[in-house]
């Protein structure tokens, strides 16, 4: 007969053995009550040229991954549909493609609302909730269909932290959490998995080649945040309130703007016109509180025990018309400002940054082809722009806009004609000024362009250079030179509308 000491061991054993089990069957049926609501999306892209910006680039073809969530819809990256011509979806285990179309797009954040207008197309999915955070070194799983395969694939992983990133997409500057799970192309969109709810939307991989199996996602709060966007079908964005600052951290800096060696905060080096601390923020200021969270010399709050980040985050986090309490320091005096957030402006910047969804805007006058300057222009270079493109035009990415000057106007290239004799070999050049007056932006150039009635039009930019236009040879020889060069038009859609 066993003896009682034997037995409790049997048992013990035996219960060793049956708990893994039991875990491992747990998780197994989590993951099958999430499995479902993984779509596949198929995306066809066309996007523009803006070499030749009265052209499409050749299409191709992409897919990644997205969640369903409540109000029948799909939850992915905005660069999976960006530029889209035709979406289609497909649900697990369903070779069916079915037709969908984008509803929201937040390009800040690289997330995308899609939906399927099919009948009874939803109606065997569980939509999924928008869950917590999670804490640092929690399991998460990761559901996608990455290249390599058709069918689903879930890969696990932890958190390891969580900070503000460049986000690959868009370049904005926004919370992001780094997991070590594998992430490959075909990832994107889908959702970071704790207790059957979304906790982030995977978007990008480490580049760089300098670490493996590291990847980024959407947090909640910024998910959130998006989803409160949305409400209303119209983008708002994620605010601004028009200051940038740098760090704090020098004891003589701290002295010279009048903080006591326990203070911090940050410098604000530059208040841009017509934003929200226009006229109340100063240059010189020193920022000591956002929205109630101290400011580090490092420019970083305290958001919780486990999160410390950029203090943008506590600005991120407000939609437009909320009020943001600032404390500040100023000659060493303390005051409270109050800001209310607003839409950030189209660019602080003299280049735009990148843009999707748009149709390029151009203009040709006496066969010289006329853009504005922006990121889209510059990446058209290739990959290794930053090397490639023009240095004038890379150079021009540090110079802050102004109300007198909001955007670079570029000579691109020259359509060859005898109008414009003796400019052949013209491009990428900068126009600064148009018969002797600055030029605001591109609207304001193209304007005055059409609108000119003096017989000869002087382009010339800061280091003197001039191109000079016959204005009647130029209308006349316009027809002329868009048949040669088989040009649909003289300028883009949409440029002169009222």
């Amino acid at each position: 007969m066993m003896s009682a000491r034997r037995c409790l061991s049997v048992l013990l054993l035996a219960l060793l053995g049956v708990a893994p089990l039991a875990a491992r069957a747990q998780i197994s049926d989590e993951i099958r009550a999430v499995e479902s609501s993984i779509i596949k999306i198929y995306t066809t892209s066309a996007a523009p040229d803006y070499f030749t910006p009265w052209r499409l680039l050749t299409p191709t073809q992409s897919s990644g991954s997205g969640s369903v969530i409540s109000g029948n819809r799909i939850l992915t990256n905005a660069h999976v549909v960006a530029n889209a011509s035709y979406v289609q979806v497909q649900k697990h285990n369903d070779p069916t493609r079915y037709t969908a179309r984008v509803v929201f797009v937040s390009h800040a954040s690289d997330l995308a609302l899609v939906t399927v207008d099919e009948p009874g197309f939803f109606d065997d999915l569980e939509a999924l909730a928008i869950g917590e955070l999670p804490e640092p070194h929690e399991e998460v799983f990761v559901f996608g269909y990455p290249i390599g395969g058709r069918t689903l694939s879930i890969t696990k992983g932890i958190l390891s932290r969580v900070e503000q990133q460049i986000y690959a997409h868009s370049g904005d500057f926004l919370l992001a959490g780094q997991i070590d799970a594998a992430i490959n192309p075909g990832n994107s969109g889908g959702p970071v998995i704790v207790d059957q709810e979304i906790v982030g939307v995977v978007m990008q991989a480490n580049s760089g080649g300098r670490a493996e199996n590291l990847g980024y996602f959407v947090p909640p709060d910024i998910i959130r945040h998006v989803l409160t966007d949305a409400e209303d079908g119209v983008y708002d964005g994620f605010p601004d309130l028009g200051f940038r600052t740098q760090d704090l951290e020098s004891p003589a800096a701290k002295e010279a703007y009048g903080l006591s060696p326990e203070q911090t905060g940050v410098l604000v080096i530059k208040v841009f016109e017509d934003s929200p601390a226009y006229g109340l923020l100063q240059e010189n200021d020193v920022v000591l509180s956002i929205a109630g969270y101290p400011v580090a010399g490092d420019s970083t709050i305290s958001v919780n025990a486990s999160l410390q980040t950029n203090y943008k985050y506590a600005i991120d986090l407000r939609q437009i018309g909320d009020e943001i309490d600032l404390e500040i320091s100023r000659h060493g005096q303390p005051q409270t400002l109050t800001l209310v957030a607003q839409k950030r402006q189209a660019s602080y910047s003299l280049v735009k940054g990148e843009a999707f969804d748009e149709i390029p805007e151009y203009y040709i006058y006496g066969g010289v082809l006329f853009v504005p300057l922006n990121m889209n222009l510059i990446m058209r270079w290739g990959a290794d722009w930053n090397r490639t493109a023009p240095v004038n035009l890379l150079q021009a990415r540090s110079e802050w806009a102004s109300p007198e000057r909001r955007e670079l106007v570029v000579a691109l290239q020259v359509l060859a004609a005898d109008v414009n004799l003796g400019y052949h070999d013209l491009r990428n050049w900068i126009v600064d000024s148009l018969n002797g007056e600055p030029i605001r932006d591109f609207r304001d150039f193209t304007q005055r362009l059409r609108d000119n009635t003096a017989p000869h039009v002087v382009l010339r930019n800061d280091s003197g250079f001039q191109v000079v236009i016959d204005h009647a040879d130029a209308l006349a020889s316009e027809q002329a030179i868009l048949q040669q060069y088989r040009v649909p038009s003289a300028w883009s859609d949409g440029l002169f509308d009222e």
